[in-house]
């Protein structure tokens, strides 16, 4: 892809939660939007770093010993096999994420928010 990509616009082509959207590929890695509202799911990744990059909001990530506020233009790096959970602190938190194309967005954990499809904006 030889475009930039507009963050703002691939955000508004969409409304629902927790669903994530790929809007990019690079060296086996997704990039990926999503939008957070209250609490996901507890859960960790075996084999997966994830990287949460907040564009809008702010995102509360709770590990087992301790929380972590990511603010708007600030990331967070969650290492594989940490368990955490995803909290939305403000209404709607707008998320960037990259990881491997063989990430399940709810890691060890299937539920009705485990997203397989993903769709390409």
């Amino acid at each position: 892809m030889l475009d930039a990509v507009n963050l703002e616009e691939k955000f508004g082509l969409f409304d629902e939660a927790w669903s994530p959207k790929i809007v990019g590929h690079l060296n086996g890695q997704l990039v990926k939007v999503v939008k957070l509202r209250g609490e996901f799911v507890w859960h960790h990744h075996d084999e997966e770093d994830e990287l949460f990059l907040v564009v809008r909001g702010e995102l509360r990530m709770r590990f087992r010993d301790r929380d972590v506020l990511v603010k708007p233009g600030e990331f967070l790096i969650v290492p594989r096999t940490v368990e955490h959970l995803p909290v939305a602190e403000s209404d709607e938190v707008w998320v960037v994420l990259f990881e491997p194309a063989s990430t399940l967005n709810t890691g060890n954990v299937v539920g009705e928010r485990t997203v397989t499809q993903l769709e390409q904006l």
